[in-house]
């Protein structure tokens, strides 16, 4: 199998990239595969603490070979991933990487490509961004996320806008929406996203996990649900050693070194 998928370190962060600029990063049946792997890779290891996704080339994904996966969706779902691979759209809570993931996107950025960025928690994009939704332009309608995930991010009728027009838009659009959160020239995005992702990956590693649960579950099950936990999920928190790290880096007037316990 090819390397379709290019992974590489960067200190506590794992960049992951779409490694097919000849197909314009076009998500076939082993890329989601090995997609799904190196998200498991960023999951399990525990000096991991954050993930850049990111395309090569001039683009960042043309989205899915439709031909390839209208095979695979006749079966009924989605491809079977390896063991310890999560599920690069989130859609299997069991199986959603649970670590913070900074997306950085350049150029084409149609379906799955915007699926990802909104299964992700950050989004930079280049300039050049070309983003469009346009499954209904091809008689399907998506099934990576984007009609619950759209909704949660830029509202019910900025996603119809898109949705249900095949519409592209670019990236002043995409960061007026809410669907990016930096704009940046082309060729800066990777070194935007992963500046971020260094910093995510410098505050109290439980810290971040917890306030990551505490968001997803307002979303998933509830405002009043997420609320009724904070307290409960603070308290083990109290105990840590990263709790006392942060007083006591206050208190010295120095950076914090968090250790993840």
């Amino acid at each position: 199998m090819s390397e379709k998928v290019k992974v590489t370190r960067q200190g506590d962060v794992l960049c992951i990239g779409f490694n097919r600029p000849e197909k314009l990063n076009a998500m076939d049946i082993d890329l989601y595969v090995q997609l799904g792997e190196a998200y498991g890779q960023l999951e399990s290891d525990s000096t991991l603490r954050c993930g850049v996704l990111y395309g090569e080339g001039k683009h960042f994904t043309a989205g899915l070979e439709l031909e390839k996966w209208a095979t695979q969706f006749r079966t009924g779902g989605f491809p079977e991933l390896p063991a310890g691979a999560c599920d690069p759209f989130g859609l299997d809570p069991q199986r959603r990487l649970s670590k913070p993931l900074v997306v950085a996107v350049q150029g084409v950025c149609f379906t799955a490509g915007i699926e990802l960025m909104l299964a992700g928690d950050i989004r930079v994009a280049a300039d050049d961004c070309r983003f469009g939704q346009i499954e209904v332009t091809r008689g399907l309608y998506p099934v990576g996320g984007a009609t619950i995930r759209f909704i949660q991010n830029i509202g019910w009728g900025n996603s119809m806008r898109y949705l249900l027009t095949g519409d592209e838009f670019g990236a002043q659009e995409a960061l007026r929406l809410g669907l990016v959160q930096e704009v940046c020239s082309v060729g800066e995005q990777f070194e935007l996203a992963l500046e971020i992702a260094q910093r995510i990956a410098r505050q109290a590693p439980l810290a971040v996990a917890q306030t990551l649960v505490s968001a997803r579950a307002s979303l998933g099950e509830g405002g009043q649900q997420a609320m009724n936990q904070l307290i409960p999920d603070l308290l083990p928190m109290l105990d840590s050693e990263d709790f006392a790290e942060g007083v006591t880096s206050f208190l010295e007037r120095r950076a914090a070194s968090f250790k993840g316990r």
